[in-house]
């Protein structure tokens, strides 16, 4: 049985021109860095582009990444700078060419599928409100309750302190709070509370 390389590994390896050992890497992290993209840009060929110029720069930079994160950590970093970026050119090419369309993207219709539907209508109503947010705020969301991240490394990756972190997760829950509420079933029968 083979043993599975780690991560400095198979950086030392491909530091040193090995193919193979960069596309085990692309391989070990593609689904992750394809998700925190996702989350921050939703799906499409945009999200494609921007999860392939992520391990473009982590090929550029192999002689100069130190290790001092996780090669994971280190791929957040890079996803949501440049999703970060995306947005912002997405802005400024709706400021230069402003569409009559609605600027914020319809709630999908609900699957056809009745035992479906109630998972997949919820998911499409939380994803298109995280879309909603701030990219600031967005990023946090997506590195703490989409990606897992724990505060500390979602202040790590965003270099920001833990403090922000915590500070824009709580501005961001009470916004999809509030996108979110007209979505809600009614299984309190009337009742509040917490």
């Amino acid at each position: 049985m083979q043993d599975i390389p780690t991560d400095p590994e198979l950086l030392a390896a491909a530091r040193g021109g090995d193919a193979h050992a960069f596309r085990l890497l692309v391989e070990r992290y593609e689904q992750a860095v394809a998700a925190t993209v996702a989350g921050m840009l939703g799906r499409g060929d945009e999200a494609e582009d921007v999860g392939q110029e992520v391990f473009i720069q982590l090929f550029r930079s192999l002689d100069r990444y130190r290790g001092e994160a996780a090669l994971g950590t280190y791929l957040r970093r890079i996803a949501i700078n440049l999703s970060l970026n995306a947005l912002k050119r997405r802005r400024r090419l709706a400021w230069r060419f402003p569409s009559r369309d609605q600027d914020r993207e319809p709630l999908p219709e609900p699957a056809t599928d009745p035992d479906a539907a109630d998972a997949w209508e919820t998911r499409e109503h939380v994803r298109a409100a995280i879309m909603r947010l701030a990219p600031a705020h967005r990023a946090v969301v997506v590195l703490r309750m989409v990606d897992g991240c724990s505060t500390r490394e979602a202040a790590q990756i965003l270099q920001i302190p833990e403090g922000t972190v915590m500070s824009r997760l709580s501005r961001a829950m009470k916004e999809l709070e509030r996108h979110l509420t007209p979505y809600r079933r009614d299984n309190s029968s009337g009742q509040e509370g917490g």
